[in-house]
């Protein structure tokens, strides 16, 4: 299994726009000690308008910036918003294909549908964004391809041009899909690209179903989307690997997964209980995903700081304004084996447990909510240097 870096651009509030430069400064200086360290991959995401929660609104620039920093680690988008309003095609073709010219061939290129809030704000129809990002996959490896490029559907019309430039890879870089659902698993293994999931919060075992989703559309006889069949199943989690068991509760990492998991319903305005009730019901056993509830949102005064359930209560706590325990947070979430958070030992024993499951690529979320860079950039060199040699053996 690889090793990544997954980057968010994020620190959590207080937050001034002072910050703002030395948030991009910090994360440079990661991605400089994740290319010495043999990570295998810096991703970045694309938002807009997220707040201290992602500054990552312009990847293509940052990307720029780790390519030429950076010597050997590839540089990959999780993803380029494919909604053709906030992208177009021609211009996601042009852009991916400079960074793969200026990282001499280092491009891995990943596809996301983006969410409510971003397409409020583009102005777009969410029912059409997965065809959007189906048509895509079909058209990048044209664009960087062929010398006359066209395309006419019912969604978009380009008429023949030369797009340039020209990625260095051949036949194309590496496409990824970045996926939340079984159908988008299904979806990526049945155009041939690799699949980004994500845990938050739910047992590492519900990986398999998707994994397996993943692989059954790989499997179809589906045209693929380009001329190289990428079958790669990629995980991003939350890590944090200190020096010992006590450092880890110290940097906040627990309570900062808390804090990432609570803000997402704020950033990209989707009812809260959405997240609540998936997680009750995947913890619950043989608990199924919940994210299509129609339960009413919830509101403060229907937050219940005594939630029998001991995620969900300190969720709600710190929603609510409540300060929490440091230790307790870190107690209520190192059972779970999704959580990579603690000393070498516990992180490389959670570690295994995606070999096992068969993960090709994970994606090592390190800077998040309230870690400091000293942290970060501790955890980065103590999972580099002592489990990365060993996981990817």
């Amino acid at each position: 299994m690889l090793l990544d870096i997954f980057s968010e651009l994020q620190r959590a509030t207080p937050w001034s726009r002072r910050q703002e430069r030395t948030i991009i400064e910090d994360t440079l200086a990661q991605a400089r000690l994740a290319d010495r360290l043999d990570y295998g991959c810096w991703w970045s995401v694309e938002h807009h308008g997220a707040g201290e929660f992602s500054l990552s609104s312009t990847p293509e620039l940052f990307n720029v910036l780790v390519a030429q920093n950076t010597s050997r680690i590839r540089v990959g988008h999780s993803g380029v918003l494919s909604p053709f309003r906030i992208n177009h095609p021609i211009r996601v073709a042009e852009r991916t294909a400079f960074l793969d010219l200026i990282s001499n061939g280092r491009l891995e290129l990943g596809l996301a549908r983006s969410a409510g809030a971003e397409w409020d704000a583009f102005g777009i129809d969410g029912g059409e964004t997965r065809d959007q990002m189906r048509e895509l996959f079909t058209m990048l490896p044209r664009m960087w391809q062929d010398d006359s490029f066209s395309w006419d559907s019912d969604l978009i019309t380009i008429p023949p041009r030369n797009i340039v430039p020209k990625p260095v890879q051949a036949p194309h870089p590496p496409m990824w899909q970045t996926c939340t659902s079984a159908e988008a698993f299904a979806m990526a293994g049945e155009l041939g690209v690799g699949a980004l999931g994500v845990t938050l919060l739910t047992p590492l075992e519900n990986m398999v179903a998707l994994r397996q989703a993943y692989k059954d559309g790989i499997a179809a006889t589906t045209p693929k989307a380009g001329d190289e069949v990428n079958d790669q199943f990629g995980v991003f989690t939350f890590v944090h690997c200190g020096s010992t068991r006590e450092e880890a509760i110290r940097s906040r990492a627990a309570e900062s997964v808390l804090w990432y998991v609570n803000r997402m319903p704020v950033v990209f305005e989707t009812p809260r209980h959405f997240i609540i009730d998936s997680i009750r019901g995947n913890l619950a056993p043989g608990g199924a995903n919940a994210w299509e509830s129609t339960t009413q949102d919830q509101v403060a005064g229907d937050i219940d700081p005594d939630d029998p359930v001991p995620v969900i209560r300190l969720l709600n706590r710190q929603a609510l304004g409540y300060e929490l325990d440091p230790e307790e947070a870190f107690e209520v979430l190192e059972p779970m084996d999704s959580m990579i958070i603690g000393d070498v030992d516990a992180c490389l024993t959670k570690m295994k447990k995606y070999v096992e499951m068969g993960v090709d690529r994970l994606l090592c979320f390190q800077q998040f909510g309230w870690v400091s860079q000293e942290d970060v950039l501790g955890s980065i060199r103590r999972t580099g240097e002592e489990i990365l040699p060993i996981v990817s053996a």
